[in-house]
Formats: C-alpha cells, sequence, structure tokens
C-alpha cells in the first residue's frame, strides 16, 4: 500500500522558518515526479513547489521563489520542503503528492489531476 506521510508543519512567527517532510512507503519514489500543494481556508489547492522525476527541473510558486526550497532524498525515499522567511499569508494546510509511474523525465507535473498520491497534509500556520 502506497502511503505519503507529511510531517514539520506547526506554528511559527513571521520570518521564521519550517522544514516538511513527506516520508514515501509501499513504493520507491525515485523516478516519480512530486510535489508540494497547499490550500488555505476559502481559497482553492495550489503547487508551492515540484520537481521532476529526473529531479533537474524545480518549479516555484512566484510568491516563495527565494524563500522554499525543494529536495528529495532518494536514500530515505523522503521529499523535503525548507521554508524560510515565512509569511502569514503562507498559512495553509500543506500537502505532498506524487505522479502514478515514475517518469523519469524533466517536466514537471503542474496540475493536481497529474498527481495519484497524496499525503493528508500538515497544517502550517504563521503568525504576524
Amino acid at each position: 500500500q502506497v502511503q505519503l506521510v507529511e510531517s514539520g508543519g506547526g506554528l511559527v512567527q513571521a520570518g521564521g522558518s519550517l522544514r516538511l517532510s513527506c516520508a514515501a512507503s509501499g513504493r520507491t519514489f525515485s523516478g516519480y515526479a512530486m510535489g508540494w500543494f497547499r490550500q488555505a481556508p476559502g481559497k482553492e489547492r495550489e503547487l508551492v513547489a515540484a520537481r521532476s522525476g529526473s529531479g533537474d527541473t524545480p518549479y516555484y510558486l512566484d510568491s516563495v521563489k527565494g524563500r522554499f526550497t525543494i529536495a528529495r532524498d532518494n536514500a530515505k525515499n523522503t521529499l523535503y520542503l525548507q521554508m524560510n522567511s515565512l509569511k502569514p499569508e503562507d498559512t495553509a494546510v500543506y500537502s505532498c503528492a506524487a505522479e502514478s509511474l515514475p517518469s523519469w523525465g524533466s517536466r514537471v507535473r503542474l496540475r493536481v489531476y497529474e498527481y495519484i498520491y497524496w499525503g493528508q497534509g500538515t497544517q502550517v500556520t504563521v503568525s504576524a
């Protein structure tokens, strides 16, 4: 059974940092395009950061460029999102996701429907 489990969320003051982890089990996710999404109350889910299956093509939402970094540790089968200089508008539930099969390609998956596996999410709250 494939599972993605996020951790690392919490309450932080503006300007602070958090590192989110997404531990995968049930299969090895090397070669899979993966991403981090977030959803704030009353807003649509949006893609925050993603990596292609080959790992050489990262994507970042404009509002997080220069502050967030997506990384993958294949040995640990874990995806990370390092978030620095956090702002109150970053407050949301953050979820990791993976495509259905390893593409090993350089194309980043940008749409929700391109991801099949999802974690339950972790709450990130940034106070002013």
